[in-house]
């Protein structure tokens, strides 16, 4: 239960009707169930490659662990910060939700709403003290609590689809009104609703019967994310299309959605569930990347102070630490300037996928020799590694071409700076030492 609890908090699935579908729907139009349901074949291959890799290994190194093992070490530093950027901006992103719906929360409650900056440090600071102490107990009540959230929001797609979906919407089955320059990025969007499915492999021998658990995890929350997602998509469009109003230009659908549904009680119960799922989110964020950081602590590539584990409760307390706190401060500066939580969510998600694709894209090129040195390969996980290298480059090329505007038009050079660093790091740190690899 704690090893599914792991991917499904980091997914957060909660937030993808309420926050990520009006994204995708700006770009994607009618388009939008198309792009969730290709997005949820590119994460299924990947699934599938990471599920291979963690039948015959667990480390809390995650994909780390699994590329260090196989491809040159300049490759498995580049997958190790990269897994780190991309679990630490996506817990930035969903603080800046979860202040985002605690405001709206608040308003709706009181009239007022207080400080921005104020709630993202709460936000995180209670999620790095439970990190701290002992995330199992916690990650299982955050499954039973995101399991009620989706269970709600199914309830509200059913009412809108008894009400108005006795008839196929045919405007999107036919994609009308769909570029393929809109459907590219909108699939990239969608993306960013499955990141951290692979998070569960972060607990390693943490998890009970790990080479079982893990595996299954893995493709479990991809595969229940991908439908729960496409329904949710179909059914949005849809119900905004009964109303006439914009869904891309939403800032709280499912409020809509319920009243399409006939249950308008129901829209504040979700924006609850959301707020809850957030918290998770940041949660499970930082438990994964504070065990990529103490292990790239354990070869070279941090402090070493970073890969302690508390004498008492046996977490990577000071790991946990610095990822909290790089985590919080771009938000809490960000809040401090102005930025609504649902641009910082945008922006922090956006710029974590970039981290994702690319330790996903080495992972997947690295199994077919992991395969053959467990005498294991077979031509089938030689072709599906290398569909899925392709969906992940595809979608890398979509997110850099064209270049967005604004913000997001920066964000690709933010991360290559951060590579760039991290790799000369690497370099020096690993002058006359082993490498991970020789390590492991």
């Amino acid at each position: 239960m704690e090893t599914l609890a792991q991917s499904v908090s980091t997914i957060a699935p909660t937030t993808t009707p309420v926050a990520t579908i009006p994204l995708v729907c700006a770009l994607a139009g009618n388009g939008t169930w198309l792009a969730y349901v290709l997005a949820t074949v590119a994460i299924l291959l990947v699934a599938w490659c990471i599920g291979r890799f963690a039948r015959y290994t667990s480390s809390p190194g995650s994909l780390y662990t699994y590329a260090t093992m196989i491809l040159p070490p300049w490759l498995g530093a580049a997958t190790a910060w990269s897994l780190l950027l991309a679990y630490v901006a996506t817990a930035s992103s969903v603080i800046g939700g979860f202040y985002q719906y605690a405001n709206l929360l608040l308003r709706d409650a009181t009239g007022h709403a207080t400080s921005t900056v104020l709630l993202a440090l709460f936000c995180a600071g209670v999620s790095m003290w439970i990190a701290w102490r002992d995330v199992k107990i916690s990650a299982r009540l955050m499954l039973w609590i995101e399991a009620v959230s989706v269970f709600v929001i199914v309830t509200v797609i059913v009412l809108v689809l008894a009400r108005h979906g006795s008839h196929l919407d045919y405007s999107q089955l036919r994609l009308r009104g769909v570029t393929g320059s809109g459907l590219r990025l909108g699939l990239v969007l969608a993306l960013f609703s499955f990141v951290g499915f692979e998070s569960a492999t972060t607990l390693g021998s943490e998890a009970r019967n790990p080479l079982k658990t893990i595996p299954r995890a893995v493709i479990q929350s991809s595969i229940l994310g991908g439908a729960f997602f496409t329904l949710c998509a179909y059914t949005e469009v849809l119900g905004f299309r009964v109303v006439g109003q914009d869904l891309g230009a939403s800032d709280a659908p499912m409020h809509v959605l319920a009243r399409v549904g006939g249950a308008p009680l129901l829209g504040l119960l979700i924006d609850i569930g959301a707020l809850v799922s957030l918290f998770a989110g940041t949660l499970a964020c930082i438990t994964a990347a504070a065990r990529v950081l103490m292990l790239m602590a354990h070869n070279g590539l941090a402090h070493r102070a970073l890969g302690a584990t508390h004498a008492r409760n046996e977490t990577p307390h000071f790991a946990v630490l610095v990822t909290g706190i790089a985590a919080v401060a771009p938000v809490a500066v960000l809040a401090a300037r102005g930025s609504t939580g649902l641009d910082v969510y945008g922006w922090m998600g956006s710029l974590a996928t970039y981290g994702f694709i690319v330790a996903y894209a080495l992972v997947c090129v690295a199994l077919p020799r992991y395969l053959r040195d467990h005498g294991a390969a077979r031509p089938t996980a030689r072709v599906i590694s290398l569909f899925a290298f392709f969906a992940m480059l595809l979608a890398l090329v979509g997110n850099l071409y064209p270049v967005p505007e604004g913000p997001y038009g920066r964000l690709p050079y933010i991360y290559l700076v951060y590579l760039a660093a991290g790799l000369l790091w690497f370099a020096f740190a690993s002058r006359g030492q082993k490498s991970p690899r020789e390590q492991i």
